[in-house]
């Protein structure tokens, strides 16, 4: 059952939990899929809908029903013979007090068993933060909260603590060992002597309270991100990887689950170490599994963004990543490069904006590094800094300098981050630097020059381990993993949250791990990259949705319609920023919508409009308009232009949503619909595309949660909205032929009837999709080039698959996604020599030269399986 065919994605949380799974374990087993991947299962805050604010990590959580709901979804599974892969995060947890081991910390300071656990800097220069943790928790001013008598002193299962607002901080116990009884009284702050006797204190405490704002500034533990409630771990020490990990290995060990997917590795000091340590920790654990459980290796994938020129180590151990590169690969090669020039005109024309992606992106990181990270920039800095005053040749370097040189660096980094240990950096990491380096010497002063170079040989460029033991290599080597574990956190949040929701050129290319500024690929390229995965990593995951993705996977695919019929829609936006110019207001001295977030609406209304939703439906269009406002002002509010998260803008984000409501009203709400209409059939064809590269390339796909049907989510939480299981199920149950669907193809069953059948026959032919070699396959005739098509083959038993692409001449405004066989006419593909019968119940053929509308049928896929 090892490695995994397909995997099923569920989000758990008190709406659903380990026990409603077991209720669609049935319908995963029909669709084919071998696992069910569940989002993180360890005790997480009360209420989260998510797991990753991991608070307990010794109890599966009890929100999702606890050990005994995963013990009998375990069974379930086994029942139908499928297993179970986890998500795990092993960069943070949750802080807070649901928290123990944080609580311990606070209480304990340095001295709690715990305080080796946290990435703490307790050494952090402020006078009034060294030797404690910095909690910005307050709502406004330390005076204010303190004056307002939001803390006060209490009692809490029979202990003295700091209340505050309707939570609690614990107390040490040296400043509670004197307290009277009635000290609750005499430390009032609602009396200035109760006050200065509360101050007192809580100055004598092991954190400083501080303004929420103040974080970014100030906080002194790392972060997940920007995100003051994740604070991270020290998986790099021996003890807490155990500890943190031992319900995870119990739980390998017994059986109940088969592998796990590792969120946010590169937030890890040392993610190829982790890796390899887990990987033998749970090879261990694997001759102890009982009968009946896999005791083939664990499945063990990454969640990692890759560049594009980027590959994972091999020698990491793991089985891949989760998927984001393929996700970028499927799309791209579903885009239109003639559509490239006339957006991007159409993008810089109205916004006024000449800056490409790429220019997009290092601003956003420099804003970014201001705003969000001046602690991890001056926890760096300082870092550094500790290595220049290590060695006496370079003590006269100062912190000034070396601050200047490390923006740059960061603002100009390539990549999520570098994987230098003790040898060094190796020669990908080098050529990450030399870019950087370079980027870094075009805005720096050249006094600073130098410096840049040196600080680039502390980072890796010299061996750590070449140098003798002592203080110059310690504090490089510390120097290295701080910088290393800096450079992730400020890349996703520039890039992904910030850069892509200034950039609106064409929304179907921002996305996670996608480099918005590559609009498309080459089917060579395609297969090349097919090629390579089967021979690094044959067992990656491949993804085109998950619960982080900013648009659903159908939208993307509609939307990269429009790189087909960009001069269409070019004159569309034309006309209706025209049309709609009274609805827009002044707000704040500007006018709202601005151009760029104008433009980047009308994308999503059109890409994301409801299969069905009739412009008259005032209900419907309610329902439509309330969705897109969600996305709307979280989106406003990630471009960090006119409004965020910090200080929100809110006259500009009213008025924004006003001219939404505005032009869904009336007659404009039907020329939404109408361009939706003209894209939906060729965004089907192409979703349908890419549902059947997942499955057929080399890879093992992954099923996020309801997108078996058509998928036009938002941004989460849309995206986790509950799924429709019982409608699913009945849809499967009917067995309709792919081909019987197309005239109700809106419903989305067809798109499920093409996965499942897909799905099974990689439960029949494992070692064909898991093992068989990739080659492609090139079409003949005038529309060749709509044609990607491929060969996998496995001891003598082939599989030839073909989609269309660029469909949007044939299919655009038709009413189903179907190609009269005349468009067809002169174009054929040559099947290998043998008996095929296709896989989507179009028929059987001979070998030899096929037209391509015998080939695909009235589909716009096409799958067929030879007889061995």
């Amino acid at each position: 059952m090892s490695p995994p065919r397909a995997l099923g994605r569920l989000q758990f949380h008190a709406g659903f939990t380990l026990d409603d799974a077991v209720g669609v374990v049935g319908y995963y087993a029909r669709m084919g899929v071998s696992h069910l991947y569940a989002s993180p299962i360890l005790r997480a805050r009360a209420g989260s809908t998510h797991g990753y604010d991991v608070v307990d990590c010794h109890e599966v959580n009890p929100e999702i029903g606890g050990e005994d709901a995963l013990r009998r979804l375990v069974a379930a599974l086994r029942a139908h013979g499928m297993g179970l892969i986890i998500d795990i995060v092993p960069n943070h947890m949750g802080v807070g007090s649901e928290n123990a081991w944080w609580m311990d910390v606070l209480r304990h300071g340095r001295e709690s068993r715990y305080a080796g656990y946290f990435d703490i800097d307790w050494l952090a220069p402020d006078p009034l933060v060294k030797g404690r943790v910095l909690l910005p928790v307050l709502g406004a001013g330390y005076d204010s909260v303190l004056r307002e008598g939001h803390l006060r002193l209490g009692k809490r299962r029979g202990e003295w603590v700091l209340r505050l607002y309707d939570d609690y901080l614990p107390l040490s116990p040296a400043s509670v060992a004197t307290l009277a009884d009635d000290a609750e009284r005499s430390h009032d702050p609602k009396t200035d002597r109760g006050r200065a006797r509360l101050h007192a204190l809580i100055e004598k405490q092991h954190y400083r309270l501080a303004f929420w704002k103040l974080a970014s500034d100030m906080v002194n533990y790392r972060r997940f991100f920007d995100i003051n409630e994740l604070a991270g771990l020290r998986i790099e020490r021996t003890a807490v990887f155990e500890d943190t990990h031992r319900t995870i290995f119990r739980l390998y060990a017994e059986g109940l689950i088969d592998g796990v997917r590792c969120d946010h590795v590169d937030g890890l000091a040392d993610p190829r170490r982790y890796c390899r340590q887990l990987r033998h920790r749970l090879e261990r654990l694997r001759m102890q599994r009982p009968e009946g459980a896999a005791r083939d290796a664990a499945y063990l994938v990454v969640e990692k963004i890759l560049a594009e020129d980027e590959s994972l180590r091999l020698d990491w151990r793991t089985d891949g990543t989760t998927g984001y590169e393929f996700m970028d690969q499927v799309s791209a090669v579903l885009h239109d490069e003639r559509g490239e020039a006339p957006l991007t005109e159409l993008w810089r024309r109205l916004t006024g904006d000449g800056a490409d992606f790429a220019t997009q992106a290092v601003k956003a990181r420099r804003q970014i590094l201001v705003d969000s990270f001046e602690a991890e920039l001056a926890r760096t800095a300082r870092a550094l800094f500790a290595a220049a005053r290590a060695d006496v040749a370079t003590r006269d370097v100062s912190l000034a300098a070396i601050r200047r040189v490390l923006i740059e660096l960061l603002v100009h980094f390539p990549v999520y981050r570098t994987y230098a240990g003790g040898a060094g950096r190796d020669a990908f990491d080098e050529s990450v630097f030399a870019r950087a380096v370079e980027g870094a010497l075009r805005t720096l002063r050249g006094e600073d020059a130098d410096l840049l170079y040196l600080v680039s040989r502390w980072l890796g460029g010299e061996a750590p381990r070449a140098l003798p033991p002592g203080s110059v290599r310690r504090a490089r080597e510390r120097a290295m993993a701080v910088f290393q574990q800096a450079t992730s956190p400020v890349a996703a949040k520039a890039v992904e949250d910030t850069a892509g929701y200034r950039y609106g050129r064409l929304l179907s290319r921002n996305e996670v791990g996608v480099d918005a500024a590559r609009m498309a690929i080459p089917m060579a390229a395609f297969h090349d990259r097919c090629a390579e995965r089967l021979a690094t990593f044959p067992h990656t995951l491949l993804a085109t949705a998950t619960h982080d993705h900013k648009r659903g996977e159908d939208l993307r695919a509609r939307l990269a319609v429009l790189s087909e019929v960009a001069e269409r829609w070019v004159i569309t936006v034309e006309r209706w920023r025209v049309r709609h110019a009274d609805l827009r207001q002044r707000a704040e001295g500007r006018m709202a919508p601005s151009a760029a977030d104008e433009v980047m609406l009308y994308q999503m209304l059109v890409g994301a409009w409801p299969i069905g939703l009739a412009p008259d439906d005032e209900d419907g269009i309610e329902r439509f308009a309330t969705r897109i406002a969600a996305w709307q002002r979280k989106a406003l509010r990630e471009a960090k232009r006119w409004t965020r998260w910090t200080s929100p803008n809110e006259p500009y984000e009213d008025a924004c949503e006003d001219f939404l409501r505005a032009v869904l009203s009336g007659d404009a709400a039907a020329e939404f619909h109408a361009f939706a209409e003209y894209i939906a059939t060729p965004g089907a064809a192409n979703g349908l595309a890419q549902s059947v590269l997942r499955l057929t390339t080399p890879g093992v796909p992954d099923l996020y949660q309801g997108t078996e049907y058509w998928d036009f989510s938002l941004v989460d939480p849309d995206n986790r909205r509950p799924v429709d299981f019982l409608a699913r199920s009945a849809s499967l149950e009917r067995d309709v032929s792919p081909v019987d669907l197309l005239c109700t193809w809106r419903d989305g069953a067809l798109k499920q009837a093409v996965l499942q059948r897909l799905l099974c026959a990689r439960k029949t032919h494992p070692e064909l999709f898991a093992r068989g070699t990739y080659r492609p396959l090139e079409a003949t005739g005038p529309a060749a080039d709509k044609i990607l098509a491929f060969v996998r083959e496995h001891r003598g038993q082939k599989l030839v698959v073909a989609v269309g692409r660029h469909l949007a001449p044939w299919l655009g405004g038709m009413s189903a996604p179907a190609i009269p066989a005349e468009h067809w006419e002169g174009t054929s593909l040559a099947l290998p020599p043998g008996k095929w019968t296709s896989l989507l119940d179009i028929g059987k053929r001979d070998g030899g030269e096929l037209p391509a509308a015998g080939l695909f049928g009235d589909l716009t896929v096409a799958a067929w399986l030879s007889a061995r």
